[in-house]
């Protein structure tokens, strides 16, 4: 025999996968390149990409913009006449894969709706893609044969939203004309993390935000009629007298009452946790280093947490700490069943840190004579 000596180079799956999050793709109307896909960041021309006229697609993607800030990119696609905007996103995974779909046309009825979060679905089963949907609504009607007044506006969101059960949707109500653009920009500000919530106070007020709608009596949209809509589940912007700027309130998703997904963050995080899984699982095919050994359980526990491990990455400055997006793995948050010899199910569990919504302060006098003491 002669000698040999063979070299094999093995991969351990110990690199990084590819950024979705922050990425997003706009659908909707507007005055030039129709029909087609369009790749924009902060250095796009809209006049030159979507045309020199107002149009709903570049009013909101120059909001978005505005509020993503530094390093912000995504793609657009101006629907053609009659084209169906669940056909462009479908044919826009060809070339990018997105976190979130934001559909500039309003939507008018729960079938459409519905038919957003069908769509969502039809990602994860074909592609393995998990991406939410922002879908706009149509601002306050003052013109025409019916406009409205505040209370006829606000029965009409209710109505819109009611009933619906959909965890991967989100509605956004164009008040400003522009409002789903703002509120896509804040989510891609990477400023903060996808765990963050938009009513975030701290980063900054919203920008560019639109002019101050009015109903058909003249009169301005007040914190009223967005707590109305809030509480239908939508997503709006909010302000605190005596405070400067306008902010956000939260990130309502249509997910069921006492469901994890009612707002934005919890769905990030947990799409974002999806996203890392897969590619690892993908990764552990046919490979029988993952066996029903108790090292192997052990070691493919420790492979599976890896993800969780670095988004669970803070950083503290000058005695300040700035939280990951879950918090530090624990032992047991990674559980592996093994069904049958061939096929393994791999539980994970992701923690996303409390955040304060609602805070309430009390206040106590200490009336008490200093004199009792002595």
């Amino acid at each position: 025999m002669t000698p040999k000596i063979q070299i094999n180079n093995l991969n351990q799956m110990q690199g990084p996968t590819e950024e979705v999050e922050r990425h997003f793709l706009f659908v909707g109307q507007a005055t030039k390149n129709n029909g087609k896909l369009l790749s924009i960041n902060t250095q796009s021309d809209l006049d030159d990409l979507l045309g020199v006229n107002a149009s709903p697609m570049k009013t909101n993607i120059k909001a978005a913009m505005q509020n993503a800030g530094q390093n912000w990119s995504a793609h657009a696609h101006a629907l053609a006449l009659g084209e169906d905007w669940t056909a462009a996103v479908l044919a826009a995974q060809k070339v990018a894969s997105f976190e979130a779909v934001v559909l500039l046309e309003p939507v008018t009825t729960a079938e459409q709706i519905n038919a957003a979060q069908a769509l969502r679905n039809q990602l994860i089963a074909t592609w393995g893609r998990w991406q939410f949907m922002i879908l706009a609504t149509n601002g306050i009607v003052t013109d025409g044969a019916e406009p409205q007044d505040w209370p006829a506006y606000e029965a009409d969101m209710v109505a819109l939203a009611d009933g619906i059960a959909a965890d991967g949707v989100m509605l956004v109500p164009q008040l400003h004309g522009n409002n789903a653009g703002v509120m896509a920009g804040r989510l891609c500000n990477r400023a903060v993390t996808v765990a963050d919530t938009p009513m975030r106070v701290k980063t900054g007020a919203v920008v560019g935000l639109g002019p101050v709608p009015v109903d058909s009596n003249g009169t301005e949209l007040s914190l009223a009629t967005l707590q109305t809509l809030e509480a239908a589940r939508y997503s709006v912007p909010w302000w605190f007298p005596d405070y400067d700027g306008v902010y956000w309130a939260d990130g309502n998703m249509l997910d069921v009452s006492g469901g994890d997904y009612q707002v934005v963050e919890n769905r990030r995080v947990a799409d974002k946790v999806a996203r890392k899984l897969r590619i690892r699982a993908i990764g552990r095919i046919g490979d029988r280093q993952l066996n029903s050994t108790p090292g192997s359980i052990a070691a493919a526990k420790l492979y599976f947490m890896r993800d969780l491990r670095v988004m669970s990455r803070g950083v503290t400055i000058a005695g300040v700490t700035f939280p990951g997006e879950v918090m530090p793995p624990e032992d047991g948050d990674i559980a592996i069943e093994w069904l049958s010899k061939y096929e393994v199910a791999i539980y994970a569990m992701a923690r996303p840190y409390d955040c304060p919504k609602k805070i309430t302060i009390n206040i106590i006098l200490d009336l008490s004579n200093p004199g009792d003491n002595q």
